[in-house]
């Protein structure tokens, strides 16, 4: 027999090999424990989806059974002024405070870098907004401070300047929950810490031979290299802005007010849904707010390959 015979047979033999007890076992293993997962897909997230899209199609209100209707929600839905305006009033609040979030945390997330005594601690404290900048707790400090008695004014009466109610200023309550989402950068500085930690300190040694600035090293070296980050970061950040509802809710107590000033896109499907028990609506709201969501994201993934640089 030839050696090539031989080695053909071996392989043969090697493939044919069978599989031990504990081998056949693993599969049943995997879809034991993974089965949680799936009842939990389909219970809790498949099978509310499905529903939510049959009833945007009828006229449900939480008490009788739903009377399909056709598109009638949707094009009640282009003629709802209330719903024009918390568009318009989502949108501002999404393009204006995530870029303004996301410069924050890469602000900090570059003097963290520094390596600064006791980082552990720093990035702790700073991340600690992240997990309470949403709470309910919050969005109520958050009206005691921006309120007519509030810390703003006290500290601007020390000056000699009368301040107002923020919050109850139509010209002025959407800007204090700009704030208060910039005020959550930790989650973003912290990703974006990780990327500066990944970048090779030998780009920044051979542009200091070659003379280049900080500011030049920064946008020639940081910004290219972070911009996988950057791209990460937009995208979570941007979907979060758009699922806003608690901060709205308590500093307006749910009226969205003064003059429908905060009155964001998921604090109107509330009160279309459990307010007025028009549920349908909702329904079709919910799936406008998932088309929006989507095609935005579609818009940064296609945009992403003009800026977006890999070390491929």
């Amino acid at each position: 027999m030839s050696a090539l015979s031989e080695l053909s047979t071996l392989r043969r033999q090697k493939g044919a090999r069978s599989l031990s007890p504990g081998e056949k076992n693993d599969g049943k293993y995997a879809i034991f424990f993974l089965g949680p997962w799936f009842v939990g897909l389909v219970l809790i997230v498949a099978g509310p989806l499905v529903a939510s899209l049959y009833l945007s199609f009828t006229d449900y209100d939480l008490l009788s059974d739903p009377t399909f209707i056709g598109l009638e929600n949707y094009q009640r839905m282009a003629e709802d002024p209330r719903l024009l305006a918390s568009l318009k009033v989502t949108f501002v609040y999404v393009f204006v405070s995530v870029p303004l979030q996301l410069a924050a945390a890469l602000g900090l997330a570059l003097l963290l870098d520094r390596g600064l005594r006791g980082l552990a601690i720093y990035r702790s404290v700073f991340y600690l907004p992240s997990l309470l900048g949403s709470s309910v707790a919050v969005a109520i400090l958050w009206r005691q401070i921006f309120g007519s008695n509030g810390l703003i004014n006290q500290v601007l009466a020390l000056v000699g300047v009368e301040g107002k109610s923020w919050i109850s200023n139509p010209d002025t309550a959407l800007g204090t929950l700009i704030i208060l989402n910039v005020w959550t950068f930790g989650s973003p500085m912290i990703i974006f810490l990780a990327g500066l930690r990944q970048i090779p300190e030998m780009y920044y040694e051979a542009a200091s031979i070659d003379g280049a600035s900080k500011v030049r090293q920064f946008i020639s070296i940081t910004i290219p290299m972070l911009t996988p980050i950057i791209f990460f970061n937009l995208v979570l950040q941007v979907i979060g802005a758009f699922q806003s509802f608690t901060q709205s809710y308590i500093v307006s107590n749910g009226t969205g007010g003064p003059v429908d000033s905060t009155l964001f896109y998921t604090l109107y499907l509330y009160q279309r849904g459990f307010a007025a028990l028009d549920m349908g609506y909702a329904s079709a709201m919910a799936w406008l707010l998932l088309v929006v969501i989507a095609g935005l994201t579609a818009i940064n993934f296609y945009a992403s390959k003009f800026w977006v640089f890999y070390n491929d």
